[in-house]
C-alpha cells in the first residue's frame, strides 16, 4: 500500500497569509481535510498529515517528519497572496526525478479541469527553491490555491462547495498519479463531529481552544448558507458511525455538546453551471431514535435532578429547574426538555456565546447576529416563563392560557403550529440548524440517564436501610 504525507501549510502562532479575517493556515487544513478524507474513502492509500489541527511546526519538522515516513509522495497545500488571481503548482527547482514532474502535471492538470465551472484562472506548472520542496527526499509538490488578498477568490475559498471541488480534485490527481486502486466500498458516509457551530469566529476560536486544552484536536470550517457564514468547529471525521458517536460521547462528560454531520464519501460531480453564491445546507444525517418526541407533554424529570445534572459542569449554575418544571406543565411543555434546550444554548449556562448572563435569556430569544444580543429579562423566572412560551408558539395553535401575561417578545413572529417535535425545530430555531432538535434530545437523553442513576444510588440507600430494620 502506498503511503502519502499532506501537509497543510502554516498553523499555530503563524497564520500565513491574512486578510480581513481570513487566515491562509486554516484554509490550508480545510482543505488538507478534504483530500485526506476523500483518499481514505475511495482508494486503498495510507495518509499521513504533517498536522491534524491548529499546531505550530517548523518547516525542518515538516520535512523530517516526511523522510522518516517511508513516503510515495508528498504533498502541500498553500493559498496564495500579494495580489493575483488563480492556481499554481510547485516543485523543486533543483535536480528532480522525472516521475515528480509528471505527479505534478497530473495533480495540476485535475485540479485545473475540476475549476473551470469557478472560471479560476492556471497560473502554470512552476518550480521553486521551497524548503519543503527541497529539503523531501521523495517527489513533492506544492499546491497555491488562489489568492487570499483577493476579494473575488476569499468569496470562492469561504464556499464548501468549491473548497470540496479543489480537495477532492487534488486527491483525484493524487490517485491517478500513483495509480492507487480503488476501495470496491468507496462510498461510505463519513461522520464528522460538530462540537459547536457559531456566528461569530470568536466563538468558534474559543471552541478550539477549549477542546486544545482537553486533548481535542479541532479546526473551524466556514459554511455560508443563505448569505450568512457560519463558523463550524470540527473534531473528528469517522467512517464508522459508533466511533464518531463515542467522540460524541467523551465531549459530553466534558460539559461539550456536539453532534453528527454525515456526508457522503462518494464523488461529488463537479458542476457545469456557474457556481452559485450560497452552497446548500450540508446533508441531513440520519435521524435518531426519538425524532418524533414532542414539545407538548409533561417533565418526567424532578426540578432538583434537573439542576443537580447541569451542576457536575457547572456548579455556578443558576436554580432554575423548579421554573422549566412549573410553567413547562402549566403551558402544557415538556419543561424537562426545554431545560435541555437552555443547556444547549447557554453552554450549561455558562453564556459563552453572544447572550450575557444578566439578561436571563436561556432560550437565545432574538439573537439574531452581531449586533443583536437579543432580549432580556427581570429576573430568571420571567425568562425561562418566556422560554416556555416562546416553545408553545411553537408547538400549539391555541391562545395562552387564561391570564398569563406575554413575557415572549417574539410570540407573535412565530408561525403557530409549525413545529409539533423537537427535531421540527431545525432551521427554524437555530439556522442552519440542521441537527438542532437531536443535540436537544442527547442532552435531555443524558439527563435521563443522570436521574436513573440516582434513583438507583438512593434505592440502594433505602434497600441497606430497610435490612437494618428487619
Amino acid at each position: 500500500m502506498k503511503t502519502i504525507m499532506i501537509d497543510p501549510g502554516h498553523g499555530g502562532s503563524d497564520p500565513g497569509a491574512t486578510y480581513k479575517g481570513n487566515e491562509e493556515k486554516n484554509f490550508n487544513l480545510l482543505t488538507a481535510v478534504v483530500v485526506r478524507d476523500y483518499l481514505v474513502s475511495n482508494y486503498s492509500v495510507k495518509v499521513l498529515m504533517t498536522r491534524t489541527g491548529d499546531q505550530t511546526l517548523s518547516l525542518t519538522d515538516r520535512s523530517n517528519l516526511a523522510n522518516r515516513s517511508n513516503l510515495d509522495l508528498f504533498l502541500s497545500i498553500h493559498h496564495n497572496a500579494g495580489g493575483g488571481t488563480g492556481f499554481e503548482s510547485y516543485v523543486y527547482n533543483g535536480n528532480v526525478p522525472t516521475q515528480t514532474l509528471s505527479y505534478q502535471k497530473m495533480i495540476h492538470e485535475e485540479v485545473i479541469e475540476a475549476l473551470q465551472p469557478f472560471n479560476v484562472t492556471d497560473r502554470g506548472k512552476k518550480r521553486a527553491n521551497f524548503h519543503v520542496l527541497r529539503e523531501t527526499k521523495m517527489p513533492s509538490v506544492l499546491v497555491e490555491v488562489l489568492f487570499i488578498d483577493t476579494p473575488k477568490d476569499v468569496a470562492l475559498l469561504n464556499d464548501t462547495k468549491f473548497r470540496k471541488a479543489v480537495g477532492i480534485s487534488l486527491a483525484k490527481g493524487v490517485a491517478k498519479a500513483l495509480a492507487l486502486p480503488a476501495k470496491e466500498s468507496g462510498n461510505k458516509p463519513l461522520f464528522r463531529v460538530i462540537a459547536g457551530s457559531f456566528t461569530e469566529r470568536k466563538n468558534a476560536e474559543d471552541r478550539v481552544k477549549e477542546l486544545k486544552a482537553v486533548s481535542f484536536e479541532s479546526f473551524i470550517d466556514a459554511v455560508v448558507v443563505s448569505g450568512k457564514t457560519y463558523y463550524r468547529v470540527q473534531t473528528g471525521a469517522f467512517s464508522v458511525r459508533e466511533n464518531a458517536e463515542d467522540q460524541i460521547i467523551a465531549l459530553s462528560r466534558l460539559g461539550i455538546d456536539a453532534f453528527l454531520l454525515r456526508e457522503e464519501a462518494a464523488p461529488a460531480p463537479v458542476p457545469t453551471d456557474p457556481p452559485p453564491t450560497d452552497p446548500p445546507e450540508p446533508t441531513k444525517p440520519p435521524q435518531p431514535p426519538g425524532i418524533d418526541y414532542s414539545i407538548m407533554g409533561t417533565s418526567i424529570i424532578q426540578a432538583q435532578q434537573l439542576d443537580e445534572f447541569v451542576k457536575n459542569v457547572n456548579p455556578s449554575a443558576p436554580k432554575v429547574g423548579k421554573f422549566y418544571t412549573f410553567y413547562g406543565n402549566l403551558y402544557g411543555i415538556r419543561g424537562d426538555i426545554a431545560y435541555a434546550q437552555a443547556i444547549h444554548e447557554t453552554n450549561y449556562f455558562r453564556f459563552t456565546g453572544q447572550v450575557k448572563p444578566s439578561q436571563n435569556n436561556y432560550a437565545g430569544i432574538g439573537t439574531t447576529g452581531p449586533g443583536n444580543d437579543g432580549a432580556s429579562f427581570a429576573t430568571p423566572e420571567q425568562g425561562v416563563l418566556a422560554h416556555i412560551q416562546h416553545l408553545y408558539a411553537y408547538a400549539s395553535t391555541e391562545p395562552l392560557p387564561d391570564g398569563a401575561p406575554l413575557v415572549d417578545p417574539r410570540f407573535s413572529l412565530v408561525t403557530r403550529g409549525s413545529a409539533k417535535n423537537w427535531t421540527d425545530l431545525n432551521g427554524k430555531w437555530a439556522v442552519p440548524g440542521t441537527t438542532y432538535g437531536q443535540s436537544i434530545l442527547s442532552i435531555y437523553k443524558r439527563n435521563i440517564e443522570d436521574a436513573i442513576k440516582s434513583i438507583e444510588s438512593q434505592k440502594v440507600l433505602l434497600i441497606n436501610a430497610l435490612d437494618k430494620l428487619n
